[in-house]
């Protein structure tokens, strides 16, 4: 599943929505469905919603999804009198929900289509900021950041990406049970999303203390949220590496690794490798050289408790290939032939 905001990891539900689907698959007329939806509180008709278009992707029925809520959104568009309130808040979900469907199955057209309508709906009452509005906001955008990255239209979906993030930490000092998994799987977003490197590390490193507060909290959507971060940044750092851009790459397993350990308090095989990343990046910066073979020599003494072979082997080849460095043959060859 693409990083959408129908993903379970990015808002957990957090209200029991079996009684809701449970209602809705016994009546399933747009009209019953609807009535249905309008008697729900919002976040559990969102969580609903969510939850069912996420389980249609995993079973391979994401066409159906999308017929489904397009049957129902066309019966609240029919009605005489105009959608408003809670209503036409639950339009605006179902055609949120449909631009990640859409998205998900690769049809872009629809879903820059479906995400207008979403917009358009949202805008009816301006200068909202109630919570049912900025949390289908924020995935919108969240979504349609996605949507024009992968039109390599990356100014307006880091545009889009920043405004989600801005609007999930504040949702998040709310109910960071529920939406700290959002904002932490939007920064995640964003590590795809930008192009510039050093804009890229600022805004990680501006939201790095608050990810570190909702990695205390013991929740495991947070965790689950981390744990993409962690992938995202690790990723970053090696593609920087590859490039030779050490001092870079440095930032990124440094902030990986930082979430890692408190994600995993008890040292893992996966400690172990980000570490030897992070070491041998250190290797190729002058400067950090040394923090570098102590590092490498820390990790050599947890690769032999662990019983981490390979592990093991590549951290001897580094340190060989440190030592055979710190050889400056061209300082020998001023020497032999002086200017």
């Amino acid at each position: 599943m693409k990083p959408l905001s129908i993903e379970p990891v990015f808002m957990p539900a957090t209200t029991d929505t079996a009684p809701l689907l449970k209602r809705i698959r016994r009546n399933r007329t747009p009209a019953e469905t609807l009535k249905a939806l309008d008697e729900a509180d919002f976040n559990t008709a969102y969580d609903m919603l969510r939850t069912w278009g996420a389980d249609m992707v995993a079973r391979g029925e994401t066409a159906q999804a999308i017929a489904t809520l397009e049957e129902t959104a066309a019966y609240i568009s029919s009605l005489p009198v105009q959608a408003e309130g809670h209503t036409l808040d639950i339009h605006a979900a179902i055609m949120q929900i449909l631009t990640a469907l859409s998205i998900e199955q690769s049809d872009m057209e629809r879903a820059a289509s479906t995400a207008a309508s979403a917009l358009s709906l949202l805008a009816q009452t301006p200068k909202r900021k109630d919570t049912p509005f900025l949390q289908l906001l924020g995935s919108l955008l969240n979504d349609i950041a996605f949507l024009h990255s992968e039109r390599h239209e990356y100014k307006q979906a880091e545009r889009e990406i920043e405004k989600s993030i801005k609007i999930f930490e504040r949702l998040a000092r709310i109910d960071a049970d529920r939406y700290a998994p959002a904002h932490v799987m939007t920064l995640n977003g964003a590590t795809a999303i930008y192009r510039n490197r050093v804009k890229q590390a600022e805004l990680l490193a501006y939201y790095q203390a608050a990810t570190s507060a909702y990695l205390q909290m013991l929740n495991a959507g947070v965790e689950d949220a981390a744990t993409r971060l962690v992938d995202s940044l690790t990723d970053e750092g090696d593609t920087l590496a590859r490039m030779g851009r050490h001092r870079e790459a440095i930032q990124y397993y440094s902030r990986a690794l930082k979430y890692l350990t408190r994600i995993e308090p008890e040292f893992t095989l996966r400690q172990l490798k980000l570490s030897i990343s992070l070491g041998e990046s250190m290797l190729s910066v002058s400067a950090m050289r040394d923090k570098g073979v102590h590092l490498l020599n820390t990790m050599l003494h947890k690769a032999t408790k662990i019983n981490a072979l390979d592990e093991h082997r590549r951290i001897v080849d580094a340190l060989y290939h440190a030592k055979s460095r710190s050889l400056d043959i061209l300082s020998l060859w001023h020497k032999i032939f002086p200017r």
